[in-house]
C-alpha cells in the first residue's frame, strides 16, 4: 500500500505541486478535484473496456493493458511497470513483472482447482497484487477493479468496496487499510467482509 491510492490526497481545492503533475497529459488539471475527476472518467472508460469481453483478468499483459485503459487518458505512465523503490511493495521493482506472472499462475491454478471459494480467491488476488504495487500510481484502484473482474469471471458480483471513495481519507478508507494489513498477517477474512460490505 501507499502513496494516493492509500494514504489519499490533500484538500480537493488544493493545487497539484509541479512534482505531482509530472507525466500528467490533460494541460487543464491544477487541483486535486480535476484529477479526481479525470481519473474517474478514464477509469470508468477502462471498465467498459474490460467488461467488453476481450480481457483476460489473469494474463499479465492484459493487466498492463488494463491500468492503461484505466489511466492513460490522464498519465504517461500509465500501464507502465514502476521504476523505484517504494515504501511499500515488493522492494526488488525490477522484479514487478516476474511476481506478477507468479501471482497470475498461481490464482489461475487455485481457479482451475476450484481450491477455495470464490470470494476468497478474488479477495486474495486483490490483496497480492495491491502488495506488489507493479504501478507508479493507482495501484488500489486498479486491484480493486481486477477483484471485481475476476469475482465476476467466477460467477459472482463485483465488491462493494465498503460503498465509499477510498481514495480520500476518511473511516471507510482507515477500515479498508486496517483490512488490508490483516490480510499482510494472513487473515483475509476482514478484507473479504469489507468488500461485501
Amino acid at each position: 500500500m501507499s502513496d494516493q491510492d492509500l494514504h489519499g490526497g490533500d484538500d480537493a481545492a488544493t493545487n497539484l505541486t509541479p512534482e505531482e503533475r509530472i507525466g500528467l497529459i490533460p494541460t487543464w488539471i491544477v487541483s486535486r478535484d480535476d484529477l479526481n475527476r479525470a481519473e474517474r472518467a478514464n477509469i470508468a472508460a477502462g471498465l467498459r473496456w474490460a467488461r467488453r469481453g476481450r480481457f483476460d483478468v489473469l494474463d499479465p499483459a492484459s493487466l498492463f493493458t488494463l491500468h492503461r485503459r484505466m489511466f492513460g487518458d490522464v498519465w504517461r505512465w500509465a500501464g507502465k511497470p514502476r521504476e523505484s523503490e517504494k515504501n511499500i511493495g515488493i522492494a526488488d521493482w525490477w522484479k514487478v513483472r516476474e511476481h506478477l506472472h507468479q501471482l497470475t499462475g498461481d490464482v489461475a491454478a487455485q481457479v482451475a482447482a476450484g481450491a477455495r471459494p470464490a470470494d476468497e480467491i478474488a479477495i486474495d488476488f486483490h490483496h497480492r497484487l495491491v502488495s506488489i504495487h507493479v504501478f507508479p500510481n493507482g495501484n488500489g484502484r486498479h486491484a480493486r477493479l481486477s477483484a471485481d473482474l475476476l469475482a465476476e469471471r467466477l460467477g459472482g458480483q463485483p465488491f462493494s468496496w465498503g460503498q465509499a471513495d477510498l481514495v480520500h481519507p476518511g473511516q471507510t478508507r482507515a477500515a479498508y487499510i486496517a483490512a488490508l494489513k490483516a490480510a499482510d498477517e494472513f487473515d483475509l477474512r476482514p478484507l473479504i467482509a469489507f468488500a461485501r460490505s
